[in-house]
């Protein structure tokens, strides 16, 4: 038996300093991990400090979120809140920290928020941003809705947001702000450098509005709107002596909270960009400048309106003819076309145009709101401009320009400027002089003659003493005027013993109803809105109808003419 060789053991090659060499390495290793280490705590720490001291959570600074200026309230004149800054909710998705598949959150998305669909969310999702959001000014059950799926990657901030708790009242006038915070439009954007300023923090913006009357205006008016089947209104009440817009509407509407929802024609300011030709509402203006110049200087002189007034190869007409001779009382509650030109013409283009001057119709209304219309003057004074001029026909201004200059013909004969601005009481309110206070008088007694008798029977309020005239204009069409498309406005005072607001009601383009035997002008649209807004909102402003009052017409009523019984 053949026993085998031992085996021989491998020699141990020893190599000076290799031990050291390991050790080495270990220390290093160590050291490393433990200043990683001590880096990750100093992180933390560091982190905990910045969220201490700025508040402001991962999710937030993720998000590049970033805190709108805390604006201060608008409140209307008494106080009611119109805009005020709250504490809101946001959701976003990192869509590149997402554990759920896509696939599969982005229907439980689109169930949660319609606004997208489940493919727009999935391609959202699949996008592998850092941060998209998803909706801003969320309800708080929509965001616990949206926690509830679990995903870790959905992030939720509060940021300040503007809310406008009123809805749609005033929004023309209040506008709305964007989603950094910063005014886009109306009120909110005239005051964006004062709220935003820090030493007004916390004070409220107090505007003239009173939303207890602005309220009022607008159902009226949208009522108006849907009876008529009108293309869009416009309404305002303003303070004679102060100037002050107690209300302003324009219709139609839309929703500050969410503008984006409605259509960009809702957006549209009827009462201060809007031009119109505004008719028969400019006779008083006629006559106020002719008897202001001594054109006319007895109320018992008689024109002759027994025939449309032909101007060369032109005739004016009455759209309710007399047939007879008329003084200036009955001109106005007749309406007369044909007299308030032989009138106009025997004024001439200076002084009426300089009337319309006076009453601002040359520039546009100053006021705080932006994109103010510019009123449209005649190109070419010719003789029959003037002439139709006068009752309203050929010049276009806003509403906004007819209610200023009713209130200064109507409060004894001052221009005030006017302001969606709260003034303090008592404040002393600057002035011109426009007309005098015997003529501003007399347009008193006039306009009230026209609603107890004339075209502005139906916006007779009982006890609140209206005073104004109707006007009813077809809108300028290409080469011409289109018959059927009005505008149908009322311009008055009330109560007209003792003015304090002047009113002015209009519709763009209303239909004639059964209720109104077909008709569409003036008398039978805007003044029964006026009747209306005017019976709801007296009381409100402290106007209590009272039968017993009225301005004084014992030296105006013998000069209206009533046929007899089988007189024509």
């Amino acid at each position: 038996m053949t026993t085998a060789p031992p085996v021989a053991k491998p020699t141990r090659l020893h190599v000076p300093g290799r031990r050291q060499q390991v050790a080495a390495l270990s220390r290093e290793r160590l050291m490393l991990v433990m200043l990683l280490f001590l880096a990750a705590i100093l992180g933390i720490v560091l982190k905990i400090m910045y969220l201490t001291f700025t508040g402001q959570s991962f999710d937030d600074r993720a998000a590049g979120l970033t805190s709108l200026p805390l604006r201060p309230d608008i409140v209307d004149r008494n106080g009611e809140t119109l805009a005020r800054t709250i504490d809101a909710w946001s959701i976003g998705v990192h869509a590149d920290r997402l554990l759920t598949r896509p696939e599969d959150l982005a229907p439980q998305l689109a169930v949660l928020m319609p606004e997208k669909t489940a493919d727009q969310y999935l391609a959202l999702l699949k996008s592998r941003k850092h941060f998209i959001y998803l909706r801003r000014r969320a309800m708080p059950e929509l965001v616990e809705a949206v926690n509830a799926l679990g995903e870790p990657g959905m992030a939720f901030a509060r940021e300040p947001e503007r809310l406008y708790p009123q809805a749609e009242l005033a929004a023309h006038v209040l506008g709305w702000t964007n989603l950094d915070g910063t005014g886009v439009t109306g009120m909110e954007k005239l005051l964006d450098k004062r709220m935003t300023d820090p030493k007004y923090a916390g004070k409220p913006v107090t505007l003239s509005i009173d939303s207890r009357v602005q309220a009022a205006v607008e159902k009226e008016l949208a009522q108006a709107m849907l009876n008529f089947q009108a293309r869009g209104a416009t309404g305002i009440v303003l303070d004679v002596h102060s100037g002050e817009v107690i209300a302003l509407t324009s219709l139609p509407s839309f929703n500050p909270n969410d503008p984006g929802r409605s259509p960009p024609e809702t957006r549209f300011n009827q009462a201060i960009t809007g031009v119109y030709e505004l008719g028969s509402t400019f006779k008083p203006i006629t006559i106020a400048a002719a008897m202001d110049a001594g054109v006319v200087t007895s109320l018992s002189k008689r024109y002759d309106a027994t025939a449309p007034l032909k101007v060369g190869k032109f005739s004016i007409r009455d759209d309710h003819p007399t047939k007879r001779w008329l003084n200036v009382p009955e001109m106005l509650v007749h309406s007369s076309n044909i007299v308030t030109a032989r009138i106009a013409d025997e004024l001439g283009k200076d002084r009426l145009n300089g009337m319309f001057m006076r009453l601002g119709f040359g520039e546009p209304v100053s006021i705080e709101l932006a994109g103010r219309g510019r009123p449209i003057q005649p190109v070419f004074w010719a003789r029959t401009t003037t002439m139709t001029a006068g009752y309203g026909h050929g010049i276009a201004v806003t509403p906004m320009h007819l209610a200023k200059a009713y209130a200064a013909l109507m409060n004894g004969g001052i221009m005030h400027p006017v302001t969606l601005l709260k003034r303090e009481p008592g404040a002393i309110v600057p002035g011109t002089r426009v007309i005098s206070p015997q003529v501003s008088y007399r347009l008193r007694q006039f306009t009230r003659m026209v609603v107890l008798e004339g075209t502005g029977k139906q916006a007779n309020a009982p006890g609140l003493r209206v005073g104004g005239k109707t006007g009813t204009a077809e809108k300028a069409s290409q080469g011409g005027y289109a018959r059927k498309s009005l505008v149908s406005t009322f311009a008055g005072v009330f109560p007209v013993d003792d003015p304090k607001y002047a009113i002015v009601m209009m519709l763009d383009e209303p239909k004639g109803t059964a209720e109104t035997y077909g008709y569409a002008t003036a008398g039978w649209t805007a003044a029964p809105v006026v009747r209306k807004v005017v019976a709801r909102i007296g009381p409100l402003l402290g106007i209590i109808p009272d039968a017993r009052k009225d301005i004084p017409l014992e030296d105006i009523k013998p000069l209206i003419w009533h046929p007899k019984e089988g007189e024509e």
